[in-house]
């Protein structure tokens, strides 16, 4: 397994982690995920830390954290073995602070995944996603907080625009304080808007892009081709858990299934582990969640590391995946003589 740094800092973590989003399932949307008991939830891990992948990803709401107690229960006795990020802001109760990223609702979801997960540390804590409502300081100076009372490592966020993670990363350089090492993003061929804005902030500001769903909601499994119906077990067909990501065209999946099944003819290659290796050519990742609700999954997306797509094949990638950019970053594309890609 190949290491690589977490954004600026000192900490390596390995180039792919594993979400555990499908631990649990004891909600309509995450059963249509996964519903991994403690037992094969042990031997996922047992297989990762074989491969070299040591790093685990959770949320508090992840089946209402049934997710992080089975984590807890699968890594008891080989703590030291294991990095741990997980993940909180989202509503995980009913009282009015239950949600969002107020010193309140911070401190609260760190003391209740430490107890679920059975740790004393977390190794990585993001933001879930963007509170609006609480000021950037409020958020800001209660992590840091945290760090220094040695409850988490280093801090992230996630699902946040160009703008607000750079405001966080100004208040912390300003005073002094923790600042943002990750932010953990959606991208993968079939939606690569992380290029437009977050990409160059990651590059300049050094922060770590820690991938989910690389394989765009299931639509980058092998299991979607043109002229086929869609199969029957699959994210995209969870009508009660309506899981199915943004829109995509369909015609624009095929477009870049047809371009990885070309590759796939060269390389020998799955169609996940070039749609993974694609992801781990670009510049800022610092890690690739993969899922797996079986041990052949997991094998077939461990896969994806070891070997590298040719400049020539990841150029056809990227040309079969392309879309105009919304403005102004189409505007800003034109102008290359001083707006190089970071690309």
């Amino acid at each position: 397994m190949e290491y690589r740094q977490l954004g600026g800092s000192g900490f390596m973590v390995p180039a792919l982690s594993l979400g555990t989003g499908t631990f649990g399932g004891t909600t309509e949307l995450f059963k249509s995920w996964g519903q991994t008991d403690v037992a094969e939830a042990t031997r996922l891990v047992d297989i990762c830390l074989e491969a070299g992948l040591n790093m685990f990803d959770s949320a508090d709401i992840y089946s209402k954290g049934a997710a992080e107690e089975i984590l807890g229960q699968a890594i008891k006795g080989r703590r030291d073995q294991v990095l741990i990020s997980t993940k909180a802001t989202f509503r995980s109760g009913p009282g009015p602070n239950d949600v969002g990223s107020s010193r309140q609702h911070i401190l609260q979801a760190v003391d209740g995944s430490l107890r679920r997960l059975g740790t004393d540390h977390i190794d990585l804590f993001q933001l879930h996603g963007f509170d609006a409502m609480t000021p950037v300081e409020e958020a800001v100076n209660t992590l840091d907080a945290l760090v220094r009372a040695g409850k988490i490592r280093y801090i992230g966020c996630s699902n946040f625009s160009g703008w607000h993670l750079m405001k966080a990363l100004a208040y912390s350089d300003r005073f002094g304080l923790t600042r943002y090492v990750a932010h953990q993003a959606y991208y993968s061929l079939v939606s690569r808007d992380y290029e437009w804005e977050l990409m160059p902030l990651a590059v300049d500001q050094k922060v770590g892009a820690v991938v989910w769903s690389p394989l765009g909601w299931g639509r980058l499994t092998g299991k979607i081709r043109r002229g086929q119906p869609l199969p029957e077990v699959t994210r995209l067909q969870s009508q009660k858990s309506n899981d199915v990501g943004p829109p995509v065209p369909m015609e624009h999946v095929y477009k870049i299934v047809d371009a990885i099944d070309g590759v796939a003819a060269e390389t020998g290659k799955t169609v996940p582990q070039i749609a993974l290796n694609w992801l781990l050519q670009r510049p800022s990742i610092s890690t690739v969640i993969i899922g797996a609700r079986n041990e052949e999954q997991l094998r077939q997306n461990l896969g994806a590391v070891g070997w590298n797509l040719t400049p020539e094949q990841v150029a056809r990638l990227d040309a079969a995946s392309a879309v105009t950019p919304a403005y102004p970053y189409w505007h800003q594309a034109n102008f290359k003589e001083r707006n190089p890609p970071p690309v």
